[in-house]
């Protein structure tokens, strides 16, 4: 049993590590209970990377102003945490009449929600900024990005750790019942107890919900299916490029996306299905991917498909009724201290700080809290090597010698980023874990080279047993015994 605490979050996606973070500003004792071994595992870390502008969202919804707020402050945030971020811009392409009509719709309703920017352009001005992009004409949306969202949300994470919240993963909430006054939080390993609970749990947030006695929530899981490309293919994009939706459908349409790191993905799909960890992809879809990917982008090979992957978004709405419900966040008389997020999906990344600051202000409602006066807002990320000029590469191997040995060879990722990976502030030590931080394992060989070499460096660092070290969940054990590396 531990001791009380005055907020427990449930989910450490990104909503729920910029949650942490802003309740970190305060005097609270602050704990986080995350079913996974690492705070992006699910939704969070399986999804486009895209800044939405906000303009997909219906005015005065909580989704159009979370997601324009987010917007707008995001150049601040990515600075103050080291978050790899370009504001790129974004085309939304059209070939019809019809689609036409539908992006001078869009338009109207972006301005409503306060962008400012958005331009109907024709094909000449698509060819312009975008030279490989096919396209009658296009709505232009200067203010869109793209960012690391590994980074994202573990640079929140990291940081509220930092600023004094505890952090425990591998526990997932079994259990949920108030006495006197206090939450009783059982896991699988312990039972914590709080004056305060959040549910930021994404696709188990209908879950937890009825944990607390609310029956009336259903998620329903709409999994999305990529490709990536390898980095050669981004030179020929620079920023992203959506068909006109489907008002009805799960999503946004097949897309094209460039990463921050040079990487393009095509994706997602948009399939319902019966399971929230259903991460299996079909070629069926990755043939369709192809397909409506290349209507809008005529230059993929498959030569240059390095890897796919699926998302799960955690949907409100049926696959029969189809399209987008608003976030609900709630708090509720009879639940006393308790705050629901259910439902949080695209364009939940974009909108994790606001939403965050607004479930601070709903628990400044019911009392008052006091300032933080020690709270640092900013977080010093891994340097990459790669990307530094000559002089400082030298001075960088001078320092620390573990600069001057590559471990991934793709991505020319160091032994001491590695290093500093593994000993990270949330004492992850999974094999995925150090590659969302460090990106090793990203390029085109996708760790043939230095994924055993990670293994190695995980094994002398955190002194465990080769069958101990885990892939990224629960019994996903890479070895059986020894083996050569």
């Amino acid at each position: 049993m531990k001791s009380i605490y005055d907020v427990i979050i449930i989910g450490s996606g990104v909503v729920g590590s910029a949650i942490a973070r802003e309740m970190s500003r305060f005097k609270l004792k602050v704990g986080v209970l995350e079913k996974e071994l690492d705070v992006c595992c699910e939704t969070s870390g399986r999804n486009s990377g895209v800044l939405h502008a906000g303009f997909n969202n219906k005015p005065g919804s909580l989704m159009a102003k979370f997601c324009v707020d987010g917007n707008k402050n995001f150049d601040t945030l990515a600075k103050e945490l080291n978050i790899p971020f370009k504001r790129t811009g974004k085309l939304v392409v059209g070939f019809t009449e019809e689609d036409k009509e539908k992006l001078m719709q869009m338009k109207q309703q972006g301005e409503s929600n306060g962008i400012e920017g958005l331009e109907i352009i024709d094909q000449n001005k698509i060819k312009e900024l975008a030279p490989y992009v096919d396209g009658n004409f296009a709505m232009y949306s200067p203010t869109t990005g793209i960012l690391n969202p590994f980074i994202y949300t573990i640079a929140m994470a990291e940081n509220a750790k930092e600023n004094g919240v505890h952090f425990y993963l591998d526990n997932e909430v079994i259990g949920i019942k108030r006495v006197d006054d206090i939450y009783q939080i059982e896991t699988r390993k312990s039972v914590y107890k709080s004056r305060w609970i959040i549910n930021s749990a994404g696709l188990n947030s209908d879950k937890i919900a009825k944990m607390l006695g609310i029956d009336e929530y259903t998620i329903y899981p709409c999994r999305g299916e990529y490709f990536i490309l390898d980095q050669k293919v981004g030179k020929y994009l620079e920023m992203p490029a959506y068909p006109v939706p489907n008002p009805k459908a799960g999503g946004l349409g097949i897309h094209l996306t460039p990463s921050v790191d040079g990487n393009v993905f095509i994706g997602p799909s948009s399939e319902y299905v019966e399971e929230k960890d259903d991460y299996s992809v079909t070629k069926e879809t990755m043939d369709l991917l192809i397909e409506d990917g290349g209507r809008i982008f005529p230059h993929i090979k498959r030569e240059h498909f390095i890897r796919n992957f699926s998302g799960i978004r955690p949907k409100l709405v049926s696959k029969e009724k189809g399209g987008y419900a608003d976030f609900i966040i709630e708090t509720r008389e009879d639940i006393p201290n308790s705050i629901n997020l259910v439902g949080i999906e695209s364009p939940g990344l974009t909108s994790a700080v606001p939403i965050a600051k607004y479930v601070v202000e709903l628990i400044k409602e019911k009392e008052k809290v006091e300032a933080n006066i020690n709270f640092n807002g900013k977080r010093k990320g891994i340097i990459n090597f790669s990307e530094q000029c000559l002089e400082i590469k030298r001075k960088l191997i001078e320092e620390n010698f573990n600069y001057g040995e590559i471990i991934c060879r793709c991505e020319t990722i160091t032994k001491a980023e590695i290093l500093q990976a593994i000993n990270n502030p949330l004492g992850v030590d999974t094999v995925t874990g150090i590659k969302y931080r460090t990106r090793a394992m990203m390029g085109r060989c996708q760790g043939g080279y230095c994924q055993t070499r990670i293994a190695q460096l995980i094994k002398e660092e955190k002194g465990k047993k080769e069958e101990d070290i885990l892939y990224s969940r629960k019994d996903s054990n890479m070895f059986v015994g020894k083996v050569r590396v």
